[in-house]
């Protein structure tokens, strides 16, 4: 489901207090978030995980035309990719799902710094900061810090 432009608009701000680091889109869709994003961090590594093929060959399409060369698109189902590679996570997803990525943490413990959340809070976890946005749905964007300790604290 596509964010509003005010969601896309704080979580790039949260994405600017996150460092240098390589970025991963769970769930990448029509490339509204990862093109943006790989735009505006042109020094930054970004990629994209989609499993439907409509979305994922818009995007492609869409990285081509415009000549992204920092955006790595991948037509693979998240929960089975490496993530070790990435500093910062961003998704928005649904609860169950934010469930399997906590799980996926813990369970494997990649060098992820961050993890920016459109609405849907990630289980059991202390976010760094919220925040609620003024729109409609009067949404909620996270950023976690994720450390060592919140590996040990949830085992």
């Amino acid at each position: 489901m596509p964010s509003s432009t005010k969601a896309y608009n704080t979580m790039m701000k949260f994405v600017d207090q996150t460092g240098t680091g390589s970025i991963i889109d769970l769930g990448s869709g029509w490339g509204n978030f990862v093109i943006r994003i790989a735009k505006r961090n042109p020094q930054r590594q970004i990629v994209g995980y989609e499993l439907s093929l409509l979305p994922w060959l818009t995007s492609t399409l869409l990285k081509k035309v415009l000549g992204i060369k920092n955006l790595t698109l991948h037509r693979q189902n998240f929960y089975n990719a490496n993530l070790s590679g990435a500093s910062v996570l961003v998704c928005y997803l649904y609860p169950e799902a934010m469930d399997r990525i906590k799980n996926k943490l813990i369970s494997e413990k990649p060098n992820v710094d961050f993890l920016i959340s459109n609405n849907f809070a990630l289980p059991s976890w202390q976010s760094y900061k919220v925040i609620q946005l003024d729109d409609f749905y009067k949404s909620p964007i996270y950023l976690y810090k994720i450390s060592k300790e919140e590996f040990e604290s949830h085992h």
